[in-house]
């Protein structure tokens, strides 16, 4: 994905959330791929923008899917009182 397809809102990528424990690991993924650019629309220091691209594998897209949605989630309000009504 050449820098331009980054900005297309045609092409289409995942927003995912990366801590700021984890930014060493961000750059090197922004720096390592591509189709791994700063976050569309987001803040550029906690997000990413992941598209299909040479490298991009299932293994990595899951890896980060699952990262992301653990900080997103785990720092929702509402998640922590559902887990604890709920037993878990």
């Amino acid at each position: 994905m050449n820098p331009r397809a980054a900005s297309d809102p045609g092409v289409r990528v995942i927003p995912l959330r990366f801590d700021t424990g984890m930014r060493e690991y961000a750059r090197a993924l922004k720096r390592d791929y591509a189709s791994i650019t700063p976050g569309r629309y987001l803040d550029k220091r906690h997000w990413i923008s992941l598209g299909p691209g040479p490298g991009i594998t299932e293994q990595l897209t899951n890896d980060a899917v699952e990262h992301s949605y653990d900080l997103v989630i785990g720092s929702h309000p509402h998640h922590h009182s559902d887990r604890a009504r709920d037993g878990v």
